[in-house]
């Protein structure tokens, strides 16, 4: 799929099939605009016709807009009818787009709806950028025009389980002859894959690396996220503090407040002791409620009163902003709906 190619990669694909280095711009540009094929003016048919099996064969098939606050909640369908979602924030800075890079996935955490239906597969490097391309046409956006400021992999999937294809999406994303976004304004949330985070070290990029923690023992957190049974917590907090060192980029820490799980004053003090003295920051989650899970979040009220006991030890923390809940905003949330409705 030619979304899967950087620019240099795509003149050499249309060198190999006999046209001239200017088409290789044209088709470029098409693409990094969000255009269909047939919206191309500037391509003759035949043209069209030759490169039609490799270019990106997807599309938005739904987008739900709050009436809360204006978050957008869009369902991208693949060639091969696969289905994620992406959700498009409005900060006073501009547009954030949490993407997905897998449909589906096999982290099995239990407070989360992507989870649910398993790993269908890894989404590619290509899939995950023409995320960002239809948003970013949907927002009246194109390559010289760009309206997205801010990606985050927060949706579906674990980005550090597919690895390569999402190292090649931030290299697509972020390079000045694309969309050039800056790799200061790219999060990447992971459960705590200890291996890959070093891989990703290596990398030497500047994004924002972002943990669900979601509990302050190894015990606790098994309870809800199984990848606990494979890295202890001290190994990812090790792992961060390492690669701080090499980035010098704050870690963030998620904790989403789960009633009676990990909401307790012993969980304040077991935190504090974890991450005092880093350079850190934890974001505060009251549960978004998954029908098919039995877990209870807590209200805002409590988890502003989670926040200051954080404070109190020293720990830079917030509630974070809730967005997009009149439209099932939380990580898989409408996709689930869809599977489900299309089962039944």
């Amino acid at each position: 799929m030619l979304t899967d190619l950087n620019f240099e990669e795509i003149k050499e694909y249309v060198k190999k099939i006999g046209l001239p280095a200017f088409r290789g711009e044209q088709i470029f540009d098409a693409i990094y605009s969000g255009k269909e094929l047939q919206e191309i003016s500037n391509l003759p048919q035949a043209l069209k016709d030759i490169i039609s099996a490799d270019y990106p064969q997807y599309k938005i098939i739904q987008c739900l807009e709050s009436k809360e606050d204006g978050t957008r909640k869009y369902i991208v369908q693949f060639a091969d009818n696969n289905i994620v979602e992406c959700v498009l924030m409005k900060y006073k800075y501009g547009y954030t787009l949490c993407v997905s890079t897998q449909v589906g996935c096999r982290m099995g955490c239990k407070f989360c709806a992507s989870t649910l239906h398993g790993l269908a597969r890894n989404l590619s490097a290509g899939e995950i950028l023409g995320q960002v391309l239809l948003v970013n046409k949907a927002l009246g956006g194109s390559r010289k025009n760009r309206m997205i400021t801010n990606i985050v992999m927060m949706g579906s999937g674990e980005p550090l389980d597919n690895f390569d294809n999402v190292v090649k999406f931030i290299d697509l994303v972020s390079t000045g002859k694309g969309l050039n976004i800056s790799q200061r304004n790219i999060s990447l949330s992971t459960c705590g894959l200890v291996p890959q985070i070093y891989k990703l070290m290596e990398k030497d990029y500047n994004i924002t690396l972002t943990i669900s923690l979601h509990a302050t023992t190894d015990e606790k957190r098994a309870e809800i996220m199984p990848i606990a049974n494979a890295y202890k917590i001290s190994e990812i907090i090790k792992a961060c503090k390492d690669y701080y060192e090499k980035t010098n980029r704050r870690i963030y820490f998620e904790y989403t407040l789960i009633k009676g799980k990990n909401d307790s004053e012993e969980d304040v003090k077991r935190l504090a002791k974890l991450l005092k003295g880093f350079n850190c920051h934890i974001n505060v989650i009251p549960l978004n409620s998954v029908k098919e899970r039995e877990l209870e979040g807590t209200t805002r009220l409590f988890a502003y009163k989670f926040v200051d006991k954080l404070k109190a030890c020293g720990l830079s923390a917030t509630v974070r902003r809730t967005m997009g809940e009149d439209i099932e905003g939380a990580c898989g949330q409408l996709r689930n709906k869809i599977l489900r409705l299309k089962s039944n």
